[in-house]
């Protein structure tokens, strides 16, 4: 397949530019003359049809299009500079796969799990990144990601892993002295909180079809594990995934706070990945090892 994109050295002009703010400062540490910087971004510009960079006395700023156009540029660097690292230091030998998780996945379900890939792969090294927002990867150097929700990811492939099921729970102290018997004593407990799941308590009250308890008040912890520790300190009733809390309850740190609190939330997570990464060997080992560890068939026809 025939390419047609822009020249390195007009790549290099424009990135350099917009990191210093300056052709000037672009010339010399590219070792080139302003000329030659100016007119490889002017070309660049006009091989767009957009303008880059708006000139302002002796400066230089990027336009909206120029910040936009500097991900996909520092992106493409990015994984250039990471495969002749690859390549320089094994001999192209080792398997790399650049990997975004959500930071309680990681920790609850696939941290503990993943000694049994690295023993089945020593080869392939997997780079974790780490984030509670939806990955881009048009501007990030990511292979594959694990994502939440509904499976909608446009310009990726997505592939079910589990279905989300919640459950209330706290501690037996916190359970015991608050006298928590029906969902209608959340009305009196403290709620703790997590903003990336802003109404998990008011959607599991519906799900229960129970009304006048409010489900939004209570202290905020980042994410899902901070809301765990809290609960099992005593500090209130969390609504957390089984697959964070399920170690948890068979160990008594934490119980639930009244009986059949589990309910489905119609969403789940997700192996995502573009299209183009298909067939990265990395991937492909790890995509057959994630599925079969959901209990999914990795040669079963993908969705």
């Amino acid at each position: 397949m025939s390419r047609t994109v822009p020249a390195t050295a007009a790549l290099q002009a424009f990135e350099s530019a917009a990191s210093l703010g300056s052709i000037t400062a672009a010339a010399r540490e590219l070792s080139r003359t302003q000329s030659a910087i100016s007119r490889q971004i002017q070309a660049l510009e006009e091989r767009l049809g957009v303008l880059l960079f708006e000139r302002r006395r002796q400066r230089i700023h990027l336009t909206a299009a120029g910040r936009r156009y500097l991900e996909h540029v520092r992106a493409a660097f990015d994984r250039l500079e990471a495969g002749e690292l690859e390549l320089r230091t094994s001999g192209g030998q080792v398997g790399v796969l650049r990997l975004g998780i959500l930071p309680t996945y990681g920790t609850r379900w696939l941290i503990p799990r993943f000694p049994s890939f690295a023993q089945a792969h020593p080869a392939i090294q997997v780079h974790f990144t780490t984030r509670l927002s939806v990955f881009d990867f048009a501007s990030e150097d990511l292979d594959a990601a694990i994502h939440y929700g509904e499976g909608h990811w446009p310009g990726a492939i997505t592939e079910p892993l589990m279905d989300e099921q919640v459950l209330v729970v706290t501690s037996r102290r916190y359970r015991d002295e608050r006298q928590l018997a029906s969902p209608r004593d959340l009305a009196r407990a403290t709620l703790l909180q997590i903003p990336s799941r802003p109404h998990a308590f008011d959607d599991w009250l519906f799900a229960k079809g129970v009304d006048g308890v409010d489900g939004s008040r209570g202290p905020r912890f980042e994410h899902h594990q901070m809301a765990l520790e809290a609960a099992i300190a005593g500090l209130g009733v969390a609504v957390l995934p089984a697959f964070v809390v399920d170690d948890e309850l068979a160990k008594g740190t934490v119980v639930e706070a009244f009986p059949d609190t589990r309910v489905r939330t119609g969403k789940g997570y997700w192996l995502a990945y573009p299209e183009r990464r298909a067939t990265l060997p990395a991937l492909h080992a790890f995509r057959a090892w994630l599925l079969r560890e959901h209990g999914h068939d990795p040669d079963a026809e993908r969705a």
